[in-house]
């Protein structure tokens, strides 16, 4: 992992250090918190899609398992938060590797909708195992997280607590992309059948990733439910799932750090739109929330059309085309 990757994470860290005390309000904080729990789960896709060269549409089934695993055990169970958050997160990786055997088998358009119809699958049995699920009310009542007897009651607590997450899931996404493995899961990305006919099991690649992927899923599903302290089958519909794609798609595919950005951006969004809704009512516009969508799919379409590699690879791109400028001026100055 180079220099430019530890500079970054310690930026980050001073970042998440010092939010709670610039950011007073708990409606904020909130919002960074459901933020950070997108970015661990663009993380996850972000190896999956950028490193591995596969889709999935049904990473929001991952994020719901986890939730629902951990707050039924919690909840009807009576078993203690951390087993039943490691639980959650086991129960993702066994679905992981059920689905992931058969479905990494095939490619492009045919796997994302295979990823589909899994995200579907798992909606509707939320929905209709009112026994397990609570149907559509959902599971209510669930548990605050602690951390040896200390309660993370507090926005400004789940806060620190939910980016530490997104702090140690990034390094360990920074450290494994540059290891063996990355190598492999790039030689998977750009050719498959050359990356096979060169020795690399690539089916083995493909599953590992995937069942990496929905860890990650799961665990921000874990921190979802002993945060809300309820959950319903809402928001892990296939909605959330082409949200989470669309997140790392504009963050950056092939960018670790972009999806970071991607999802802390398009996580905020809506309440940058509202807080302009005065604005756009001046100028005869009404916003709506229902619009939200509509925006998404804009920057989407933009970001494909004149940033096909993300936020991340235009910044990166501006940087080189600052080094190069800088560089001639340099050499002149030293002659």
């Amino acid at each position: 992992m180079g220099i430019r990757h530890y500079i970054g994470l310690l930026v980050l860290l001073l970042l998440i250090a010092a939010t709670p005390l610039a950011v007073r309000n708990d409606y904020y904080l909130g919002l960074l918190v459901f933020a950070g729990l997108n970015c661990l789960a663009c993380i996850g896709l972000s190896l999956l899609m950028g490193y591995a060269g596969q889709i999935s549409l049904g990473h929001a089934a991952f994020i719901g398992i986890g939730a629902y695993v951990s707050g039924y055990l919690t909840v009807r169970m009576d078993v203690g938060i951390w087993p039943a958050m490691v639980a959650g997160v086991g129960a993702c990786m066994l679905m992981a590797l059920v689905i992931g055997v058969p479905a990494l088998k095939l490619r492009g358009h045919y796997l994302a909708m295979a990823t589909l119809g899994f995200g579907e699958i798992v909606y509707i049995v939320a929905v209709a195992a009112i026994g397990i699920t609570g149907g559509p009310e959902g599971i209510n009542s669930i548990p605050k997280l602690h951390l040896f007897n200390y309660v993370l009651k507090s926005d400004t607590r789940f806060f620190y607590f939910t980016w530490a997450m997104v702090f140690l899931g990034l390094f360990f996404a920074l450290n494994l992309i540059h290891s063996r493995v990355g190598r492999g899961l790039m030689a998977v990305h750009g050719s498959e059948d050359a990356a096979g006919s060169l020795g690399v099991n690539t089916a083995r690649y493909k599953i590992q990733v995937f069942v990496l992927s929905a860890v990650y899923a799961g665990l921000a599903g874990c921190l979802y439910a002993h945060y809300v302290n309820y959950i319903d089958p809402g928001p892990f519909g296939v909605m959330h799932s082409v949200l989470l794609v669309t997140m790392v798609a504009v963050g950056g595919i092939h960018h670790i750090w972009g999806a970071v950005g991607g999802a802390l951006f398009l996580s905020l969004l809506p309440d940058m739109l509202s807080l302009l809704s005065e604005y756009f009512e001046g100028t005869g516009i009404q916003y709506r929330s229902d619009y939200d969508t509509l925006v998404y799919g804009a920057i989407l379409l933009l970001v494909m059309l004149f940033l096909p590699e993300g936020i991340a690879g235009g910044l990166n791109d501006l940087l080189k085309k600052a080094k190069q400028m800088v560089r001639p001026g340099t050499a002149g100055t030293e002659k």
